[in-house]
Parts: C-alpha cells; sequence; structure tokens
C-alpha cells in the first residue's frame, strides 16, 4: 500500500499499537503526526523516523487540544487523509463495586470522548478534500463483558456504535469508517492486565498474544480498497482470512 503524499493523525502514538503505525505507514510514504500525552515519547519517536513526522502532545480528550492537533497537522502537511483512533487505557482495572467513579469515569474520557473528538475534528478537513478513512481500534470487549473490565468493555461498545453511526452518516461523502478488533497484543496494556491477575485474560502467556506490528500492518491494509465492504463494520484480527488478506500468515 504506498501513501506518499498522504498525511496520517494517529492518537496513542506514544508506544504499542500508535507507535508501530507510526513506522508502518511512514515506511509506506505517508507523513505522521504523532499525538501523545507522553512528550518525550513521541519527540523521539518523530526523531526516529524523520522530517516526515510531528510529535503533537495532546490529551484526546480534551476537544480543544485535539482540535488544535489537527489544525497544527494540516498546516504542516497540507492535509490530512487517515485518523488512526488508537488512544485508549484500561487502568484502573476494578470490580464495579469497588471501581472509584472519578477513575472509571477518566477511561471514559479517554477511550469514548476522545474517540468522538479525532471523529469531529477531522472531518471537516476530510470532507473538504473528498474523503478519508477513519480506523478506530476496538476490541473483543465491544460485544462481551469481562469481569473487572466494566468501563473498558462499555467504552468499547460505544465506539463500536460511534464507528457505525459515523459510516451511516458519512459515507456518501467518502469518509470510510472501520473498526479493528486486533485480539490480545503484546503492548503495556497487557502487562497491566496481567498484573492485575483479574479474570481469565490476566491468565495467558505472554506468548499468546500478537506482536504489535500485526494491528499496524492491518491499518494499512484498511486503507486500500479491498478493505471497503468493512465499512462501518468491524474486522477482527482473529479471522485467518483477514490475517491472510493482510499478509500476516
Amino acid at each position: 500500500m504506498d501513501m506518499t503524499g498522504k498525511t496520517v493523525f494517529i492518537t496513542g502514538a506514544s508506544r504499542g499499537i500508535g507507535a508501530e503505525a507510526a513506522r508502518v505507514f511512514a515506511a509506506a510514504g505517508a507523513n505522521v503526526a504523532l499525538i501523545a500525552r507522553g512528550q518525550s515519547e513521541i519527540a523521539e519517536l518523530a526523531g526516529e523516523i524523520g522530517e516526515t513526522a510531528i510529535a503533537i502532545p495532546c490529551n484526546v480528550a480534551n476537544y480543544r487540544q485535539m482540535a488544535a492537533a489537527v489544525e497544527i497537522t494540516v498546516s504542516a502537511f497540507g492535509g490530512l487523509d487517515v485518523l488512526i483512533n488508537n488512544a485508549g487505557v484500561i487502568e484502573p482495572i476494578a470490580r464495579l463495586e469497588k471501581a472509584d467513579p472519578e477513575a472509571w469515569s477518566d477511561v471514559i474520557d479517554v477511550n469514548l470522548k476522545g474517540v468522538f473528538n479525532g471523529m469531529h475534528a477531522v472531518l471537516p478537513v476530510m470532507k473538504a478534500a473528498g474523503g478519508g478513512s477513519v480506523l478506530t481500534i476496538s476490541s473483543g470487549a465491544a460485544h462481551g463483558p469481562v469481569e473487572a473490565w466494566s468501563h473498558y468493555c462499555a467504552s468499547k461498545a460505544a465506539v463500536h456504535m460511534l464507528t457505525r453511526c459515523l459510516d451511516k452518516e458519512e459515507a456518501a461523502q467518502g469518509i470510510r469508517a472501520i473498526g479493528l478488533s486486533p485480539g490480545t497484543v503484546a503492548t503495556q496494556m497487557q502487562r497491566e492486565i496481567k498484573a492485575s491477575g483479574i479474570n481469565p485474560v490476566s491468565q495467558l502467556d505472554w506468548d499468546a498474544h500478537i506482536p504489535a506490528d500485526w494491528p499496524a500492518r492491518a491499518l494499512l491494509w484498511m486503507c486500500g480498497p479491498e478493505a471497503d465492504p468493512w465499512c462501518g463494520q468491524e474486522i477482527s484480527l482473529r479471522d485467518e482470512d483477514i490475517r491472510r488478506k493482510v499478509g500476516l500468515t
């Protein structure tokens, strides 16, 4: 997939899937805007990638900051073709009765409001250019309850519906909205899950998790026409046929 001349806006780009997506898209020729709260991490990654990357410290839960980050990206690269809604958190992991209400709400702010903020901020730019791709990291937790993950499950279920709503409202204007459910990925989030010791996911062996570059490569594939049948839906990397299409087998 040749992304030369395209610009990709990646939230949660300081580590894990977001950082690997930045590397994969940059290698495909894209300009990449690295969005995260961890300023030093994205600055280091931008230095690694070179002049086609910019680092923009930003809290995705703050709409003004997100809108400003989009403006900076467009000013730097002349447009914005792909939004990757990757930023997400799962801590603190806790059963409902023990959950701290403010901490629970903070997770919703990042995982759900952050996705809405990204969608809302990029839509005018993409529509003015005739379209674009909005790719959002989903989860199996969007479709089934997991003990002590009420905040994560609720936010991911809502994000799944946001993707469907965006497709219904804007597909005719050239907006390609697709979710990606990667399964369990060898990232810092999985280390946090492992440390919690709660529910079967925390008991998985580390080698059960896929490497972060797999979903990154899937996101690149999702920018092409072969992924068009999944617009408004969700792609699962647990699907062997999808892995073959992406080239992961």
